[in-house]
């Protein structure tokens, strides 16, 4: 998986957002609101560039006190959430 070209996580008034930042992301019109793990997560995307569930899971344990099964169960929902939404592919 990847991130879609052109969404960016933003600080906006102390809250992390993802935005579209291209012309290939115009029609999306919305600010995507992250807690800390998402954000932490999306950083960790942009990072590794081409990423599996796997790997951000193994991340997501390096960061936090999360056994290895409920990092994959997170992570899994989180890409499902995002690739509903249309900013990875």
């Amino acid at each position: 998986m990847k991130q879609k070209q052109g969404f960016v996580l933003r600080d906006v008034c102390g809250e992390k957002v993802i935005v579209g930042e291209s012309i290939e992301t115009i029609d999306f019109g919305k600010l995507i609101s992250l807690n800390e793990t998402a954000a932490f997560l999306w950083e960790k995307a942009a990072i590794l560039s081409d990423f599996t569930a796997e790997q951000l899971a193994d991340e997501l344990q390096k960061e936090y006190e999360v056994s290895a099964a409920q990092a994959l169960a997170d992570v899994r929902d989180i890409l499902a959430k995002w690739t509903e939404i249309g900013i990875i592919e």
